[in-house]
């Protein structure tokens, strides 16, 4: 939506992406003294950003895709536009920007900038406004987000991205490669549990040292344990389950299987994984398609605890490429349709929903969390940066009144 109010003035209402207020001057691209500036730009130019801006106003953004959670793990304020409105936003101009509404002004008037919490301010409980027990959690990719996490209150790492961590000369890493790198996670989460999602590569997140294949990511492609069983990826993952084996003398380390659908394959990876490692410990996988969700009664004989992946999810249930911009208005995280969804999946496995975990955007974009909260979830991993604000959202939100806005 565009309102033009006068000739100098404008309203722009986008997409609400990565809550905060900022006001500064809009600069197109790239460029110097980004810092202080807040960037327009295509969701591939992140790629290059190693210092956040102000705030970030993306073009024809999928919000759901894995480049744009880049955006979201800096933990600035973000809005998703499109090309009409990029339009009206020209160079220089003085804008305040609410990642929390989608807003853009130039009625700039009494802004405060915000004041962030001091890191180790926050005590691990947390609980709604009426008492009830939530648990948040990080989704992480390095030893500094592991960091951040420990000290913003996060009861634990939730899920640690392992396909980002490769050898920095791009050859094909091995049990000393995991071990190292893990263990810089664990030691920075430390005494926190470390949930370690294995192998999970995508479309946008083919590692070096991967030989080309065909038909890789996507929901109908080769992802999660469907590359398990071609090389080098089979012995990657042996690589990490052996680091993994190392580390969990030290650690408290939990296993998360990505991207399971049928529960005959289910039980396979799970008895795979159990072989390979000297003793028990928790396991978990991820179920990211309709498919998966719907049979997670039975799932849970096998596993410890379940991962919803919420971005793969979506894509399944409304036939959409997460990773196409133009195809970003069928992933709607507000459609009636997708929390119908939601909502059978928490009765149908409403005596194990304290086993769930939500994992992926959905819950941290604005407006979402309490309606999960109102349909019965109360374990999420999210994005280590916005933990500050998702626990100020539960710790104001009473379950009675997000049960009622849930319906």
């Amino acid at each position: 939506r565009v309102v033009m109010m006068k000739q100098h003035h404008i309203e722009i209402i986008g997409m609400p992406y990565v809550p905060g207020v900022t006001q500064g001057a809009v600069q197109h691209g790239m460029g110097p003294n980004i810092i202080n500036r807040i960037l327009i730009l295509r969701q591939q130019d992140i790629e290059s950003i190693f210092e956040p801006p102000l705030g970030f106003v993306v073009v024809e953004g999928a919000p759901f895709s894995h480049t744009m959670i880049r955006f979201m793990s800096m933990g600035v304020p973000t809005v998703i536009i499109n090309e009409q409105q990029a339009e009206l936003l020209k160079e220089g101009m003085e804008v305040m920007l609410d990642g929390a509404s989608g807003r853009i002004t130039t009625g700039i008037t009494d802004f405060v900038p915000p004041i962030e919490a001091s890191p180790g301010t926050f005590d691990k409980s947390l609980v709604t406004a009426d008492g009830i027990p939530v648990h948040l959690r990080a989704s992480v990719r390095n030893q500094e987000a592991a960091k951040r996490s420990r000290l913003d209150g996060a009861e634990s790492i939730g899920l640690v991205r392992s396909e980002f961590l490769t050898p920095d000369d791009g050859s094909v890493p091995d049990s000393a490669f995991y071990t190292h790198a893990f263990g810089q996670i664990c030691e920075a989460a430390a005494p926190l549990p470390v949930t370690i999602r294995l192998l999970d590569v995508a479309a946008d997140k083919i590692p070096a040292w991967m030989p080309a294949l065909d038909s890789v990511g996507g929901a109908l492609g080769l992802q999660g344990v469907r590359l398990y069983g071609i090389e080098p990826m089979k012995g990657v993952c042996q690589a990490q389950l052996s680091a993994i084996n190392c580390l969990s003398d030290n650690y408290d380390i939990r296993v998360l299987i990505p991207y399971l659908v049928r529960h005959e394959e289910l039980r396979y990876w799970v008895n795979f994984i159990r072989q390979q490692l000297s003793k028990p410990l928790p396991l978990g996988a991820m179920a990211e398609t309709p498919a998966s969700t719907l049979d997670l009664t039975n799932w849970f004989d096998l596993v410890d605890f379940v991962a919803i992946g919420c971005n793969d999810l979506m894509q399944c249930l409304f036939a959409a490429d997460r990773d196409r911009g133009e195809l970003r208005n069928y992933l709607d995280p507000y459609a009636p349709l997708l929390w119908r969804f939601m909502q059978q999946i928490a009765t149908a496995a409403e005596a194990r929903l304290d086993r769930i975990q939500l994992c992926g955007v959905l819950a941290q974009l604005p407006g979402v969390l309490p309606i999960l909260l109102g349909l019965g979830y109360r374990a999420f991993s999210v994005e280590a940066k916005l933990i500050p604000y998702l626990r100020q959202t539960i710790t104001t939100t009473n379950t009675e009144t997000a049960k009622q806005l849930a319906q």
